[in-house]
């Protein structure tokens, strides 16, 4: 609303300048990242908004349930992400939890067709390695926790290696989430995942608002530490 007072009110000029589009950082994720619909269930992805400065927006494309293959073939996600990104806008890409019976091979080839799909609309891709279950044997998390799947796959290993093969930026999440989670212990970690507030059981794969807190600032970390595309964009 423009206000004009006085006895004589008159306009003696006006400039107009197109806005600036906003980066907009995607997400490409499953439960673990997406924005979750009920307190306390938290994925790390609806937790880093508030670091990220105006000029620059989080799109999260995640869904619960998605494994890297279900998330390539499923209309309503990586295609539809597609069809917004713009040059140079990142694309973290974070799956491994619902690869439970995903061959080495598979991964891969999921791994390395997204990256190919981004960088065709000229986005930049970002591999994010999966953060540990909260599965102990004694001291030390089990292969399950750290992603080695039914299958033998060591998930986040192939993903270095593709990371590695394709040129891409890694974002090791196992290995940060794995030393927080560590070095808590089985008893104390316990508040980083969600618990139910029927039973008191604790769900060692989600997160609690703490958890997904405490994971976003790993990743944001990393943004930081590698001064990738979003970087500049942080608080």
């Amino acid at each position: 609303m423009l206000r004009f007072t006085g006895a004589g009110p008159q306009v003696s000029a006006v400039s107009v300048k197109p806005a600036a589009q906003p980066v907009v950082a995607y997400l490409a994720g499953d439960s673990t990242v997406c924005d979750q619909p009920t307190a306390p269930y938290t994925g790390w992805g609806q937790m880093i908004t508030t670091a990220v400065r105006p000029g620059a927006a989080i799109a999260n494309y995640s869904d619960s349930g998605e494994s890297s293959g279900s998330f390539l073939s499923n209309s309503a996600l990586l295609p539809a992400l597609l069809a917004k990104v713009r040059a140079n806008d990142p694309v973290f890409i974070r799956f491994g939890h619902n690869d439970k019976q995903t061959s080495a091979s598979a991964y891969r080839n999921n791994l390395t067709t997204m990256i190919s799909r981004i960088r065709a609309k000229g986005g930049v891709p970002v591999l994010v390695a999966p953060p540990v279950r909260r599965l102990f044997d004694g001291n030390r998390l089990t292969n399950t926790a750290l992603h080695v799947n039914g299958v033998g796959a060591n998930l986040p290993a192939e993903g270095r290696a593709v990371g590695a093969a394709q040129r891409v930026p890694v974002i090791d999440l196992t290995v940060r989430s794995k030393a927080l989670v560590e070095s808590l212990g089985s008893s104390a970690s316990a508040q980083l995942f969600l618990r139910s507030s029927v039973d008191g059981v604790t769900d060692n794969t989600h997160f609690s608002q703490y958890g997904a807190t405490q994971r976003g600032g790993l990743l944001l970390q990393s943004i930081r530490e590698q001064s990738l595309p979003l970087a500049a964009h942080l608080r």
